[in-house]
């Protein structure tokens, strides 16, 4: 009896595992179908009344007659944290993900090894988001999503990575609003999808390279578990030219980013970008 009952009990797990795959599936090819039936090409008169700060971000991630492409699929090998800024935890981490601003993006993650593995989705879509490992993918360790407090944080993400992997999607012409900053070498946007907004600062390099990202994002990543805006953010380096588009190869990011308590639990190496089509 007892026997059955595990069978059972396995057999449902790797069904609500099932599930949760075909649902980021389905997820990701919403996404792509976001990709433009006809893509306009980059030219630096696009850019011409932006912040100062801002056009030299653009004119040195894209450069001119290169298409538009505002979806992005990457490849990625790095480590996630696991724990905290004192004991990191640290583990290796192999995903895939798929990012088209402003509506969504799905993360596919497998990270670590042995008895450890944890592998699932982390995601947002057509106004939903959601948060989803399992561990040796039969036991479910994070299960967050369905609400407005997760859908405001994962659209932080959205915006964020936007300027990482997805440029084309921050030009004027898809409704984001610049904005000039007190600071020199600050490029200030503010993105709006639906009824959720979300602003983001860029540091840029004389020569229009974004150094770091920070945003207020939404989050209940603190001590008291208490959902509110605190800074996240991370660096980026290491860019090359993906047909045209100069991205950045080395990410690293966190919450409480530019605090003492900044901890990056996400550290990444891009492995190959691609741009699909409709």
């Amino acid at each position: 009896m007892l026997l059955a009952l595990g069978l059972v009990a396995i057999l449902a797990m790797q069904g609500w595992r099932l599930a949760d795959r075909r649902a980021a599936d389905s997820a990701w090819s919403s996404l792509q179908a976001k990709a433009p039936a006809s893509v306009e090409v980059f030219e630096t008169a696009m850019v011409e009344d932006l912040p100062e700060a801002a056009r030299r971000y653009f004119l040195y991630t894209i450069a001119p007659g290169t298409p538009l492409h505002r979806v992005s699929e990457i490849h990625m090998a790095g480590e996630i944290g696991l724990g905290d800024k004192e004991t990191p935890g640290y583990r290796p981490m192999r995903a895939h993900q798929i990012l088209a601003p402003p509506h969504g993006f799905v993360w596919r993650l497998e990270a670590g090894s042995g008895a450890m593995r944890m592998s699932g989705s982390d995601g947002m879509v057509d106004g939903r988001s959601w948060t989803r490992f399992w561990l040796n993918w039969t036991l479910p360790v994070v299960r967050a999503g369905s609400d407005e407090d997760h859908l405001r944080s994962s659209f932080g993400r959205v915006v964020a990575e936007s300027a990482f992997w997805a440029p084309a999607a921050l030009l004027p012409q898809q409704g984001v609003r610049w904005e000039d900053t007190d600071a020199p070498g600050r490029a200030r946007a503010v993105i709006t999808h639906g009824k959720l907004e979300q602003a983001m600062e860029i540091a840029v390099a004389e020569d229009g390279r974004p150094l770091w990202v920070e945003i207020q994002r939404w989050s209940n990543a603190n001590p008291e578990g208490q959902w509110r805006y605190q800074p996240f953010g991370g660096y980026l380096d290491g860019h090359r030219d993906f047909g045209g588009l100069r991205l950045p190869t080395k990410v690293e990011g966190g919450n409480h980013f530019g605090t003492e308590a900044y901890f990056p639990f996400f550290r990444a190496r891009v492995e190959a970008i691609r741009f699909p089509e409709p």
